[in-house]
């Protein structure tokens, strides 16, 4: 688990428990307990049952809990995922927190299939993004890797990546080409973005590594393609949608990075259930 994964669980908990659960507080005499289980509501990807565990465990210690079914599951609907014995308040109060955080990882592991095996056999890589939510890329990350795609870089220290901004505020982009060069590690690849085959030609004769084709349609990523022929990785992004995916995968394309992977990801079905007091 990621070290900063107790301090978003603390963060999470805070925000929803910081005064306590009064609802359950006021229900339940000191020492009820109880057992819950969470379930699967639709098929799904499983991811992040662990930090829900770890959410019981961190509102009470002494709680009890069983993983039925680990991270990078493929779950079916009516599935149990996660048995929690203990105290009933705490399990109560622990619910909301556990469930935001596997529903949310498990949504993007679920997506990251579905785009993974929709470009199965035709040798191109979808990626992510860094358009995660903030203080959650760790863990998004993981989701995406979960559900069989592949991680962009992660922060902004990974590698260089020349974008329309750099470009403009270093003046052109063959100068911010050899300032990079000169600048970062000599293992480091330089990533150019290029919006047009202007762009296109400007990178390859800048020495680029990696050329991305932002924006462009399927037919303007072809040309692209033609024109670098092996000179660079090329990596197309932007606008990609599931439905045209597979009309960018094209001969010569490497990756294809898609932010939807993580920013539009739907939270997938999970619930918890406490077996009904006797």
């Amino acid at each position: 688990m990621h070290p900063r994964t107790d301090h978003l669980i603390d963060l999470a908990l805070e925000e929803d428990a910081g005064l306590g659960d009064l609802t359950s507080r006021s229900i339940f005499p000191r020492g009820h307990r109880s057992r819950a289980y969470m379930e699967a509501g639709e098929d799904l990807v499983l991811c992040g049952v662990d930090v829900a565990a770890r959410v019981f465990s961190r509102v009470d210690p002494a709680a009890r809990v069983r993983i039925l079914a680990p991270d990078g599951s493929r779950v079916a609907r009516r599935s149990k995922v996660l048995e929690v014995r203990g105290l009933t308040e705490p399990i109560l109060t622990a619910e909301r927190t556990a469930l935001n955080f596997v529903q949310r990882l498990s949504g993007i592991a679920t997506q990251a299939r579905r785009y993974a095996a929709r470009v199965e056999g035709t040798g191109v890589r979808v990626v992510d993004t860094r358009k995660t939510t903030p203080g959650f890329r760790a863990l998004e990350k993981y989701a995406v890797r979960l559900g069989g795609c592949a991680n962009h870089r992660s922060s902004l220290g990974e590698h260089v990546l020349i974008k329309d901004n750099h470009i403009a505020a270093a003046g052109s982009l063959g100068r911010a080409v050899a300032r990079a060069r000169a600048g970062a590690p000599h293992l480091c690849r330089i990533e150019v973005e290029a919006k047009t085959l202007a762009e296109v030609r400007s990178a390859l004769r800048a020495g680029a590594d990696v050329i991305l084709l932002d924006n462009m349609n399927p037919l303007q990523v072809a040309r692209a393609v033609a024109l670098i022929a092996g000179g660079a990785l090329v990596e197309v992004s932007g606008g990609v949608r599931f439905e045209t995916l597979l009309d960018y995968a094209l001969p010569g394309v490497d990756v294809i990075s898609v932010g939807a992977l993580t920013h539009s990801a739907p939270a997938a079905d999970l619930s918890l259930t406490i077996a009904a007091a006797r």
